[in-house]
């Protein structure tokens, strides 16, 4: 129940700044809730049935089936991104690099990694369209498969088999492990 808590702590803390306020912000702040509850409450089963080797094949298979499912839902474009990837399907745009090295800079500068989020209308190759991003601070739990030394050999292997290309390793609790993103037409 310790993990659920902290990891529901962190991402149901979804927090934008006044004067980024927009009510698209509140649409894909909910969306963000649900998707981090429910993957969330599929990695919470998945440890407790069958470990840590089991919760990444739930962030394998489920996450971005979540995603999927609520842009399909919303009307949402739903995803999540990293600096440091684990999945080139999650390789950040330009202006998800920017806004990541702005949530690290803010982090930097004493935020609370857990309140970092950020909207705006931007006109890129898709058109003008609403974005918004929430960081995703490292809890200890995370650390599991996403810390350094201390993968255990089986989440080791695991991890090989599904992310040969993986550049998510060595975070520290507080980190900013990456961002949920959205993006809807601005009309």
């Amino acid at each position: 129940f310790a993990l659920a808590a902290a990891v529901t702590a962190v991402f149901i803390t979804l927090l934008i700044s006044p004067a980024q306020a927009d009510p698209r912000a509140d649409e894909a702040k909910t969306i963000v809730k649900t998707f981090a509850q429910t993957l969330q409450g599929e990695l919470k089963a998945a440890l407790k049935a069958g470990g840590p080797t089991q919760a990444v094949d739930v962030c394998h298979e489920r996450a971005p089936a979540i995603a999927a499912e609520l842009s399909t839902k919303t009307g949402w474009e739903v995803g999540r991104t990293s600096l440091r990837r684990r999945n080139a399907g999650n390789t950040p745009d330009d202006w998800e690099r920017d806004v990541m090295m702005q949530f690290e800079q803010r982090k930097a500068a004493g935020e609370d990694p857990a309140t970092l989020a950020y909207g705006a209308v931007v006109d890129d190759a898709q058109g003008k369209r609403f974005r918004f991003m929430k960081a995703i601070p490292t809890q200890p739990v995370c650390l599991t498969c996403h810390g350094g030394d201390s993968v255990p050999a089986e989440v080791e292997a695991k991890l090989r088999q599904y992310y040969p290309d993986d550049q998510a390793r060595g975070f520290k609790a507080g980190d900013l492990r990456g961002a949920f993103t959205l993006a809807k037409p601005a009309g």
